[in-house]
């Protein structure tokens, strides 16, 4: 089974205008609601994809049940933790063409204050995966949370050969690789944060891949936008890939369904490459769609 972990859910508000103009009123041509969130982007298209999973994390508010609802509606299974203050988050996602290009912009809420007696209850859930297990632990946390709280939860479960993911950034990411994560998933710029370079190409993400697998990460993939991605394994395997030909609708969640696609491909061919390819072809589909990717638009970009 995979358990994917929101820390920080939300409420996405996608908004599409044709030309935002700052300081005047701006009429939408596409709005809607997704549930939003790292882990909760993870949990969507692996459900998509035909992968059953569970959702962690914690809701609150007005904000927090219609998250809820909304993942049912998507036929989600999800186990929160409800927090009884605050609400949920509401992240605006706006995309505007500006002439023949199109700029996206993020204003992300804060989320609601995370107690210790609600990481208590997270840990109890956690004791409930077993040996075989994989756990996703993506997406930034609450102000209120531990900083080093990855960690702790890999420090947990260490004995307990579970396989984790963490698609995270900054010392979130820094901080587990001592605990070798099975997978880890920078983009191109959060790789060069972690060095304090630019990834220019992709002998640079391959190059600083395997210096993140010499600090502990097992297996590394690169997701390096309209560039494609690379992929580093454990086993010296190492794969580059350029990203299918599309019109990128929207960006936001392809780096999480490029997660969702490797685990798919992962779990169905046992093969690196395999699993490389259909995460690149995930992330590209979602990009490729107003939402998320359905398993026919990966399947269609995956080819045999």
């Amino acid at each position: 089974m995979i358990y994917t972990v929101t820390f920080n859910p939300s409420l996405d508000y996608i908004i599409t205008v044709q030309d935002f103009t700052c300081g005047m009123i701006n009429r939408t041509q596409k709005e809607f609601i997704l549930p939003g969130g790292k882990g909760l982007n993870v949990s969507m298209v692996l459900k998509n994809l035909g992968v059953e999973n569970t959702a962690l994390g914690f809701l609150s508010g007005f904000t927090g049940e219609r998250i809820q609802q909304l993942l049912e509606e998507r036929g989600v299974t999800a186990d929160f933790i409800k927090i009884k203050d605050g609400m949920s988050r509401i992240n605006v996602k706006l995309s505007s063409l500006q002439g023949v290009e199109r700029e996206e912009t993020e204003i992300n809420g804060r989320g609601p204050v995370i107690m210790d007696s609600d990481i208590e209850k997270l840990y109890e859930k956690l004791d409930k995966l077993k040996a075989g297990d994989i756990l996703v632990l993506a997406g930034s946390i609450p102000e209120s949370m531990p900083a080093d709280i990855y960690r702790d939860i890999m420090i947990y479960l260490k004995d307990r050969k579970i396989e984790v993911v963490v698609d995270a950034t900054k010392e979130l990411l820094r901080n587990v690789l001592p605990y070798h994560p099975f997978l880890i998933k920078p983009n191109n710029y959060e790789l060069g944060e972690l060095f304090g370079v630019e990834i220019i190409g992709k002998e640079d993400a391959i190059f600083y891949a395997k210096k993140l697998q010499e600090q502990g990460a097992l297996n590394v993939l690169v997701s390096m936008a309209g560039e494609g991605a690379v992929f580093v394994g454990e086993d010296g395997s190492v794969y580059q890939m350029e990203a299918p030909e599309g019109i990128v609708r929207n960006s936001v969640g392809a780096g999480d369904s490029m997660v969702a696609g490797f685990l798919a491909g992962y779990l169905k061919y046992s093969a690196y490459e395999k699993a490389f390819r259909m995460g690149v072809c995930a992330g590209s589909a979602s990009a490729f769609s107003d939402t998320f990717a359905t398993e026919q638009e990966v399947l269609a970009l995956f080819g045999d």
